[in-house]
C-alpha cells in the first residue's frame, strides 16, 4: 500500500509544483480532462528524457531551448 500511495503522491506533487495545476482556472467542461492528458504525456516525456537534471530544469530547458525540446519528443530516445 505505501508503494502505491508514494507513487500517487510523486505523480500530484509533480503536477502541482512544477505545473502548477491547481492553479488552473479549467473547472468544467473537456478542457479538464484534455489538459490532465497533455501533462500527463510532459510529464512523461520529461521523465524519460531529463538525464540528470531535475524535472523542472529539463521543462524550462525544452520551453526556452527548440532543440532540446526536439530532443525530448523524438521518438528513438531510451
Amino acid at each position: 500500500m505505501r508503494g502505491h500511495w508514494g507513487i500517487e503522491n510523486s505523480l500530484h506533487w509533480v503536477l502541482d509544483v512544477i505545473f502548477k495545476e491547481d492553479q488552473s482556472r479549467l473547472r468544467a467542461g473537456h478542457g479538464t480532462r484534455n489538459m490532465a492528458v497533455v501533462r500527463h504525456f510532459a510529464i512523461n516525456a520529461v521523465r524519460l528524457g531529463k538525464g540528470k537534471r531535475s524535472i523542472k530544469t529539463t521543462r524550462k530547458l525544452a520551453g526556452w531551448n527548440p532543440d532540446e525540446l526536439a530532443r525530448l519528443l523524438a521518438p528513438s530516445r531510451r
